[in-house]
Protein backbone atom coordinates (compact mmCIF):
# COMPACT_ATOMS: atom_id res chain seq x y z
CA UNK A 1 0.00 0.00 0.00
CA UNK A 2 1.21 3.36 -0.98
CA UNK A 3 1.89 6.17 1.55
CA UNK A 4 -0.34 9.24 1.14
CA UNK A 5 2.19 12.04 0.73
CA UNK A 6 1.25 14.84 2.93
CA UNK A 7 -0.55 17.90 1.52
CA UNK A 8 1.22 21.15 1.68
CA UNK A 9 -0.86 22.61 3.93
CA UNK A 10 -0.03 20.19 6.17
CA UNK A 11 3.81 20.33 5.34
CA UNK A 12 3.96 24.25 5.80
CA UNK A 13 2.12 23.58 8.97
CA UNK A 14 5.05 21.20 10.30
CA UNK A 15 7.44 23.38 9.02
CA UNK A 16 5.95 26.60 10.84
CA UNK A 17 6.00 24.40 13.70
CA UNK A 18 9.72 23.43 13.58
CA UNK A 19 10.69 26.94 13.36
CA UNK A 20 8.68 28.32 16.32
CA UNK A 21 10.23 25.83 18.29
CA UNK A 22 13.95 26.10 16.68
CA UNK A 23 13.42 30.35 17.75
CA UNK A 24 12.34 29.21 20.95
CA UNK A 25 15.32 26.89 21.39
CA UNK A 26 17.42 29.78 20.22
CA UNK A 27 15.94 32.47 22.26
CA UNK A 28 16.05 30.66 25.75
CA UNK A 29 19.58 29.82 24.43
CA UNK A 30 20.70 33.83 24.11
CA UNK A 31 19.34 34.64 27.45
CA UNK A 32 20.77 31.83 29.13
CA UNK A 33 24.04 32.83 28.11
CA UNK A 34 23.05 36.49 28.38
CA UNK A 35 22.12 35.19 32.29
CA UNK A 36 25.65 33.16 32.75
CA UNK A 37 27.56 36.49 31.53
CA UNK A 38 25.90 38.67 34.04
CA UNK A 39 26.59 36.10 36.57
CA UNK A 40 30.69 35.63 35.33
CA UNK A 41 31.05 40.00 35.19
CA UNK A 42 28.90 40.68 38.67
CA UNK A 43 32.31 40.55 40.52
CA UNK A 44 34.03 42.97 38.16
CA UNK A 45 30.60 45.35 38.51
CA UNK A 46 30.65 44.99 41.59
CA UNK A 47 34.28 46.18 42.47
CA UNK A 48 34.21 48.82 39.92
CA UNK A 49 31.02 50.22 42.26
CA UNK A 50 32.88 49.66 45.51
CA UNK A 51 36.14 51.52 44.02
CA UNK A 52 34.44 54.77 42.27
CA UNK A 53 31.39 54.64 44.24
CA UNK A 54 32.22 53.47 47.77
CA UNK A 55 30.82 54.60 50.76
CA UNK A 56 32.28 54.28 54.19
CA UNK A 57 30.33 53.06 56.98
CA UNK A 58 27.54 54.37 57.85
CA UNK A 59 26.24 55.79 54.35
CA UNK A 60 28.18 58.82 54.26
CA UNK A 61 30.62 59.94 51.48
CA UNK A 62 34.31 59.25 51.45
CA UNK A 63 35.95 62.17 53.25
CA UNK A 64 38.54 62.73 50.80
CA UNK A 65 36.57 64.44 47.57
CA UNK A 66 36.61 62.06 44.26
CA UNK A 67 38.24 63.83 40.99
CA UNK A 68 35.44 63.35 38.34
CA UNK A 69 36.66 63.50 35.43
CA UNK A 70 39.56 60.95 35.82
CA UNK A 71 43.40 63.30 35.70
CA UNK A 72 45.35 60.51 35.00
CA UNK A 73 49.14 61.39 35.37
CA UNK A 74 50.26 63.67 32.44
CA UNK A 75 52.65 61.55 30.24
CA UNK A 76 54.68 64.50 29.52
CA UNK A 77 55.14 65.19 33.45
CA UNK A 78 59.18 64.53 34.38
CA UNK A 79 60.26 64.78 37.33
CA UNK A 80 63.71 64.81 38.82
CA UNK A 81 64.83 61.86 41.41
CA UNK A 82 66.88 61.54 44.03
CA UNK A 83 69.81 60.75 42.16
CA UNK A 84 69.32 63.67 39.99
CA UNK A 85 68.13 61.75 37.10
CA UNK A 86 65.00 62.43 35.17
CA UNK A 87 62.02 60.44 34.81
CA UNK A 88 58.64 60.13 33.83
CA UNK A 89 56.27 60.54 36.96
CA UNK A 90 54.45 57.95 35.11
CA UNK A 91 56.82 55.12 35.88
CA UNK A 92 55.46 55.25 39.42
CA UNK A 93 52.36 53.90 38.11
CA UNK A 94 51.41 50.20 39.72
CA UNK A 95 50.96 51.80 43.43
CA UNK A 96 48.66 53.72 45.62
CA UNK A 97 50.39 57.30 45.61
CA UNK A 98 49.31 59.46 48.08
CA UNK A 99 51.24 62.90 46.63
CA UNK A 100 51.81 66.48 48.52
CA UNK A 101 53.59 69.29 46.27
CA UNK A 102 56.04 71.88 48.64
CA UNK A 103 59.56 73.24 48.67
CA UNK A 104 62.37 71.68 49.64
CA UNK A 105 62.60 73.85 52.49
CA UNK A 106 59.46 71.91 54.20
CA UNK A 107 58.10 74.41 56.76
CA UNK A 108 55.68 73.05 59.54
CA UNK A 109 52.68 72.56 57.38
CA UNK A 110 55.18 70.17 54.58
CA UNK A 111 56.35 68.17 57.69
CA UNK A 112 52.98 67.67 59.20
CA UNK A 113 51.75 66.03 55.96
CA UNK A 114 54.58 64.18 55.46
CA UNK A 115 54.10 62.32 59.05
CA UNK A 116 50.67 62.22 58.64
CA UNK A 117 51.24 60.15 55.69
CA UNK A 118 53.83 57.54 56.92
CA UNK A 119 51.41 56.84 59.65
CA UNK A 120 48.34 56.20 57.31
CA UNK A 121 50.75 53.85 55.56
CA UNK A 122 52.26 52.16 58.00
CA UNK A 123 48.45 51.95 59.54
CA UNK A 124 47.61 49.81 56.65
CA UNK A 125 49.64 46.78 58.27
CA UNK A 126 50.39 44.20 55.65
CA UNK A 127 48.86 45.94 52.53
CA UNK A 128 51.21 49.01 53.37
CA UNK A 129 53.61 47.75 50.78
CA UNK A 130 50.62 48.74 47.81
CA UNK A 131 51.68 52.48 48.68
CA UNK A 132 53.95 54.95 47.91
CA UNK A 133 54.61 58.55 49.48
CA UNK A 134 55.35 60.80 47.44
CA UNK A 135 56.84 64.91 47.65
CA UNK A 136 56.69 66.93 44.79
CA UNK A 137 59.42 69.47 45.45
CA UNK A 138 58.66 72.81 43.48
CA UNK A 139 62.64 73.35 43.86
CA UNK A 140 65.79 71.61 43.70
CA UNK A 141 67.00 73.08 47.01
CA UNK A 142 68.92 70.54 49.55
CA UNK A 143 65.78 68.49 52.10
CA UNK A 144 67.16 68.57 55.46
CA UNK A 145 69.18 65.50 56.61
CA UNK A 146 66.32 65.59 59.79
CA UNK A 147 63.71 65.00 56.65
CA UNK A 148 65.81 62.66 55.10
CA UNK A 149 66.12 60.70 57.70
CA UNK A 150 62.97 60.71 58.99
CA UNK A 151 61.30 59.65 55.69
CA UNK A 152 63.47 57.34 53.92
CA UNK A 153 63.57 55.76 50.17
CA UNK A 154 61.50 53.33 49.40
CA UNK A 155 58.57 53.87 51.05
CA UNK A 156 58.83 57.96 50.30
CA UNK A 157 60.14 59.34 47.11
CA UNK A 158 61.22 62.90 46.75
CA UNK A 159 61.50 64.59 43.16
CA UNK A 160 61.23 67.55 42.08
CA UNK A 161 58.79 68.71 39.43
CA UNK A 162 57.63 72.10 37.46
CA UNK A 163 54.96 73.82 39.61
CA UNK A 164 53.30 75.07 36.51
CA UNK A 165 52.84 71.84 35.23
CA UNK A 166 51.82 70.18 38.44
CA UNK A 167 49.09 73.02 39.06
CA UNK A 168 47.45 71.95 35.57
CA UNK A 169 47.14 68.31 37.14
CA UNK A 170 46.38 68.70 40.51
CA UNK A 171 43.00 71.16 40.87
CA UNK A 172 42.74 72.55 44.72
CA UNK A 173 39.24 73.46 46.46
CA UNK A 174 37.99 77.02 46.70
CA UNK A 175 40.19 79.17 49.20
CA UNK A 176 43.23 76.53 49.37
CA UNK A 177 46.43 76.34 47.24
CA UNK A 178 48.67 73.37 45.63
CA UNK A 179 50.76 73.17 49.01
CA UNK A 180 47.25 72.73 51.17
CA UNK A 181 46.46 69.64 50.20
CA UNK A 182 47.22 65.58 50.47
CA UNK A 183 46.44 64.05 46.82
CA UNK A 184 45.87 59.91 46.05
CA UNK A 185 46.78 58.78 43.17
CA UNK A 186 45.66 54.94 41.95
CA UNK A 187 47.69 52.04 40.46
CA UNK A 188 46.60 52.67 37.08
CA UNK A 189 48.09 56.68 37.49
CA UNK A 190 44.71 58.32 37.58
CA UNK A 191 44.14 61.01 40.13
CA UNK A 192 41.34 59.75 42.20
CA UNK A 193 41.03 61.62 45.82
CA UNK A 194 41.96 65.11 47.28
CA UNK A 195 42.32 65.60 51.03
CA UNK A 196 40.99 68.87 52.91
CA UNK A 197 43.56 71.50 53.97
CA UNK A 198 44.44 70.45 57.85
CA UNK A 199 43.44 66.52 56.92
CA UNK A 200 41.96 64.29 59.69
CA UNK A 201 44.71 61.49 59.40
CA UNK A 202 42.59 58.91 60.85
CA UNK A 203 39.92 59.41 57.98
CA UNK A 204 42.27 59.32 55.31
CA UNK A 205 43.65 55.83 57.13
CA UNK A 206 39.71 55.17 56.51
CA UNK A 207 39.72 55.69 53.02
CA UNK A 208 42.77 54.54 51.88
CA UNK A 209 41.98 51.15 54.00
CA UNK A 210 38.55 50.69 51.80
CA UNK A 211 39.96 51.67 48.38
CA UNK A 212 43.25 48.64 49.25
CA UNK A 213 40.38 46.40 50.37
CA UNK A 214 37.77 46.39 47.42
CA UNK A 215 40.68 47.08 44.64
CA UNK A 216 43.18 44.65 44.36
CA UNK A 217 45.62 46.53 41.39
CA UNK A 218 48.23 47.61 42.93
Amino acid sequence: MQTPRPSPSAINKARAQHQQSTKGSWNKGRWMLLLLALVCAAPVIASYLMYYVFKPTGGTTSYGALIEPQRPIPGELLVTDEKGQPMPLTAMRGKWLMVIVNGSDCNEQCATRLYFMRQVRALQSAERERVVDVWLRTDDKPVSDVIKNAYPEPDTRMFVADQKALAQWLPVSDGTQLTDHIFLVDPNGNLMMRFPKNPDPAKIKNDLAKLLKWSRIG
